[in-house]
């Protein structure tokens, strides 16, 4: 798969995520907490996918790897409030595992991207 294969597959891969994400908020508990927390994971998860399309219009390599550092904190912030969720027992794993698993697959792929493009620099 070339490049533009592979980006238009992660793009495509991370407005699925995004959709996750907003189904998932949708179905959070009434509570609170529930939507602070919710609201949070529903900025940061929907938010993957919205940069990472700006990682692809990148106009130079300094301005990919910017770019990307956002896109690893995006992803790495949505684990945090996923597993806050899931500890704080507002969400069941049963229901959480999968969201959580892509959610951390992202945040793998998007940093290992972005430490490749670091030591190209």
């Amino acid at each position: 798969m070339n490049k533009l294969a592979m980006a238009e597959e992660m793009k495509k891969r991370t407005k699925t995520f995004a959709i996750r994400i907003i189904k998932m908020f949708r179905l959070l508990p009434k509570t609170e907490e529930a939507r602070i927390i919710g609201k949070q994971v529903l900025r940061s998860g929907t938010s993957v996918g919205a940069n990472y399309r700006a990682v692809c219009r990148a106009r130079s390599k300094a301005e990919f790897t910017a770019k990307m550092g956002v896109v690893v904190e995006e992803a790495d912030e949505t684990v945090f409030w996923l597993e806050l969720l899931l500890e704080a027992e507002i969400v069941t794993k049963s229901k959480m595992k999968e969201l959580l698993n892509e959610a951390n697959e992202l945040l793998l792929i998007f940093a290992s991207s972005h430490n490749t493009a670091k030591q190209k620099k």
